[in-house]
């Protein structure tokens, strides 16, 4: 009785993967979701200005996703070329926009992730790549290994002739001005500016959004499930805020900030190192499995994530994920806003900021 009940258990668990492995083009329907961090993002915050560009930048971003997705590509192409709009976005701490380290640079990490085969790629500590996504995912296609970082990031970034941007083209005012307030708040020096970076110019105080203020991390990422049925999640970020001695955080580590399975796939903004201390991603995808049998697919999938954010904050660690199980979109945070969106074939386009959306 016990070997029959463990089959029936092993038979549900495997049903979903084999549906993804073995369908065709068009007999499953894709499904996206995005974040661009999580924080202390309350109403009233930022300015209407500013809160229409947030809205602005994930509506295209899942736009593109979304079309991408409906004419068939390829989940890690679609997680790949959204991501690579973020980081070029400077409303976003992921490539141009990204936070400064104490010594006045970018240092950028990333990862990418396919669920139906765990190939996985990561790179930490880059400073000259202008999307370290596509470098991730060069990582993962061409190189035995996961994770690079630095020079050696950087050598390998050349050989497959990515393209490359200097400090100049990273830098933002907004995020300076953010980092001498932190630095004389440490009582460190403020570093010259980036050689190539504009003059100092003011900035609006409502532009200065509230988790900028308040919070030294931020991140984008996507996951995305395509027609094929395989998951595929992305990650990328700068940081945090005055980062030293070559911190770096859960983002480009697999099964903290980014994870995909046959069924999960997930993406984590927050304290990164939090996130690693509890494998985040990897955890709430195998929580999330084990209570499915019970619960059902969707409640599963919010259950563990709701469990996992309520453990962090208990242990002092803040932050959000985005995911897909089984197609299905979860999101979470233990702060009051995250920005967010997901679109899926039957489902409406959805744009959030706040946690009362």
């Amino acid at each position: 009785m016990i070997r029959i009940l463990i089959a029936l258990v092993v038979l549900a668990l495997a049903a979903p993967a084999a549906q993804a492995r073995n369908a065709s083009a068009g007999e499953l329907e894709w499904s996206i979701i995005i974040h661009g961090g999580a924080g202390v993002i309350e109403r009233g915050a930022m300015d209407d200005e500013t809160e229409a560009a947030y809205r602005a930048a994930l509506q295209a971003a899942l736009e593109l996703g979304g079309a991408m997705l409906s004419g068939g590509a390829d989940g890690v192409d679609v997680v790949e070329a959204v991501i690579r709009t973020l980081e070029d976005d400077p409303l976003f701490n992921a490539g141009r926009g990204a936070v400064f380290t104490a010594e006045g640079r970018v240092e950028l990490d990333a990862s990418i992730m396919a669920g139906n085969s765990r190939a996985a790629g990561a790179v930490a500590g880059v400073t000259g790549v202008r999307h370290p996504i596509s470098l991730a995912r060069a990582v993962m296609e061409h190189s035995p290994h996961v994770m690079l970082i630095g020079d050696g990031a950087e050598a390998f970034a050349a050989e497959r002739e990515l393209e490359t941007a200097d400090q100049a083209w990273f830098f933002t005012e907004r995020r300076w001005q953010g980092l001498e307030r932190q630095l004389r708040n440490l009582g460190l020096p403020v570093p010259p500016r980036p050689e190539g970076a504009p003059d100092p110019e003011p900035i609006r105080e409502g532009a200065l959004d509230i988790m900028e203020r308040a919070h030294r991390f931020g991140t984008v990422g996507v996951v995305a499930m395509d027609t094929q049925g395989v998951t595929v999640a992305g990650t990328s970020t700068g940081g945090t805020t005055a980062k030293r001695w070559g911190r770096v955080g859960d983002t480009p580590i697999i099964g903290a900030g980014t994870w995909a399975d046959e069924r999960c796939g997930l993406s984590a903004t927050g304290t990164g190192e939090y996130f690693i201390r509890f494998n985040v991603a990897a955890t709430i995808c195998h929580e999330a499995d084990r209570l499915m049998i019970e619960h059902g697919f969707e409640a599963a999938a919010q259950m563990a994530a709701d469990r996992m954010m309520e453990r962090l904050e208990a242990d002092g660690g803040d932050g959000g994920i985005v995911m897909l199980f089984v197609g299905q979109p979860v999101w979470a945070m233990n702060t009051p806003g995250m920005y967010r969106a997901s679109w899926g074939e039957r489902r409406e386009p959805y744009v959030a900021i706040y946690g009362d959306e």
